[in-house]
């Protein structure tokens, strides 16, 4: 029996603890919300050495980082689609905005479930013709 823990477990762990329980509260958020969109599980890989998701079928990749920074934890996305402008259109406030392709959640900021939500929705249904709401 292998019992080898999940590489994108693995590097948030090591992530300290603000960052590692967000983290797995977006990971959850994330998945749920595929589920729900009656998807395919999401693949979860590392990207860049960065913990990634993204659907079988079609959408984009969502990836999260913390690098030590006082930047928070990082969700990063493709810089091509246009999923940063139209979060910052919808949640202005919801996040700290590097656009093109990144936002950040703050170790102390309560977290914006809904705004995740709307987030994975369009994402993993980016490349489908598909509502988003």
């Amino acid at each position: 029996m292998d019992h080898q823990i999940n590489p994108v477990l693995q590097v948030i762990y090591n992530w300290p603890a603000w960052a590692a329980d967000m983290a797995l509260a977006v990971r959850a958020e994330w998945r749920q919300t595929a589920t729900a969109l009656d998807l395919p599980p999401l693949d979860e890989s590392l990207k860049w050495g960065e913990p990634a998701w993204r659907p079988r079928k079609g959408g984009t990749t969502l990836r999260m980082s913390w690098r030590g920074d006082a930047d928070g934890l990082g969700v990063y996305m493709d810089c091509k689609t246009d999923l940063c402008a139209r979060m910052q259109s919808d949640f202005p406030a919801a996040f700290r905005y590097a656009a093109p392709r990144a936002l950040f959640l703050q170790p102390d900021a309560e977290l914006p479930q809904d705004a995740l939500r709307h987030l994975a929705k369009m994402a993993f249904r980016y490349k489908r013709v598909l509502p988003t709401s």
